[in-house]
């Protein structure tokens, strides 16, 4: 019930708590970015800060455009508006001098350089504390009800996908695809999207976050869909190709291959291997067929109130899977002006494989 699970989100759960190993370290800790502010407090305005402070406090600095839903949404934090004569640097002065923090750990790779700089000048004697990638780790094991959330994102995806076989035909434009999926998702309760939509084809498939523009769909095409949606705050991804008329077979070779090594990628996932490890096995296929120059990002990445998180699925990764953790899993081949094709799958890992929450999803060869 997406009501109950709204309600478990603003309180119940108490992300805050999380933050206490952050402040082993510092008096409070400053949050700024709105996916942080989102997580951790439940408010999903965007705008203003949050600040967790070592004594127990919490609290949550917004104008009056957001203040009633900042109350409602974040339910176990402190509302204090700012506006008028009230400067937002002025309502967090006072709190800061409120819990006595000397020392502030912040969001250095959200915050801008120059809002940074400018913070130093205000609050002049503090110490800033970094947190790096600190709040992002935090994210990446998933409660159950997050979990909840992502699979419903990722259910709308799958409903997009069988209801646009219905739309795709020659003569249809690449930026038409991408309208329709997109209304399509918001129709069955998305937010909006987690990124723009991709829907290219023939040629332009090659290029893995091509934009959808005017080419019209003909015989012989493949064309490759990666969309995905915002429910509740949480994300989803997929991505499909299929082929316009029947596929020569080149292009069966190719997605063959594509399909093979997102299958061996899937078969490796499980809470215990890295994601280098994972990355590794699925290109092993991709360049033994031959197409290794071909496939030049990583294999996936993880997925939660952000479409692009921690932990990351790549040749450089040393990160240990871990339980319900999500992440994608989406080997590709992109040869240029022939074409490209790109597999696709968000799942949850487990301790003895994964749960792919687009399971329901065919990923055959499919000639329209």
């Amino acid at each position: 019930n997406a009501g109950d699970l709204s309600e478990l989100q603003r309180g119940d759960i108490g992300m805050k708590e999380k933050l206490v190993p952050v402040l082993e370290s510092a008096d409070a800790v400053l949050l700024t970015s709105a996916h942080n502010l989102r997580y951790f407090s439940g408010f999903s305005g965007g705008e203003g800060f949050a600040m967790v402070c070592k004594d127990g406090a919490a609290v949550l600095i917004t104008d009056s455009r957001y203040t009633e839903m900042a109350q409602k949404e974040a339910a176990d934090f402190q509302v204090v508006e700012y506006g008028g004569a009230l400067r937002l640097t002025d309502a967090l002065s006072e709190q800061l001098q409120r819990h006595l923090v000397q020392k502030l750990a912040f969001e250095d790779t959200q915050m801008s350089c120059a809002q940074y700089r400018s913070f130093c000048d205000v609050f002049s004697g503090m110490e800033w504390i970094p947190l790096s990638s600190r709040l992002e780790e935090i994210r990446m094991v998933k409660e159950e009800w997050e979990l909840k959330l992502l699979r419903q994102a990722e259910q709308i995806g799958i409903q997009a996908f069988e209801h646009i076989l219905q739309f795709i035909k020659p003569g249809v434009a690449e930026l038409d695809i991408a309208l329709e999926l997109d209304y399509f998702m918001r129709k069955q309760g998305a937010q909006g999207n987690s990124f723009d939509t991709i829907a290219v084809a023939g040629e332009n498939s090659s290029l893995p976050h091509g934009v959808p523009g005017g080419r019209k769909l003909k015989i012989g095409d493949f064309l490759t869909m990666d969309f995905g949606c915002v429910y509740q705050g949480y994300c989803s991804d997929m991505t499909r190709t299929v082929v316009l008329g029947k596929a020569n077979e080149r292009q069966k070779e190719i997605y063959e291959t594509v399909r093979c090594a997102q299958q061996k990628g899937l078969s490796t996932i499980r809470a215990g291997v890295t994601g280098k490890e994972a990355d590794s096995v699925a290109r092993g296929v991709i360049e033994k067929a031959g197409y290794g120059e071909y496939f030049g990002h990583s294999l996936g990445h993880g997925v939660g109130v952000q479409i692009h998180e921690l932990p990351n699925l790549s040749p450089r990764s040393q990160v240990v899977l871990k339980e319900n953790m999500v992440v994608t899993c989406e080997p590709g081949i992109y040869v240029p002006g022939f074409g490209g094709v790109r597999i696709e799958d968000m799942v949850c890992v487990k301790t003895d494989g994964c749960e792919n929450f687009s399971a329901a999803c065919t990923k055959e060869l499919l000639e329209i």
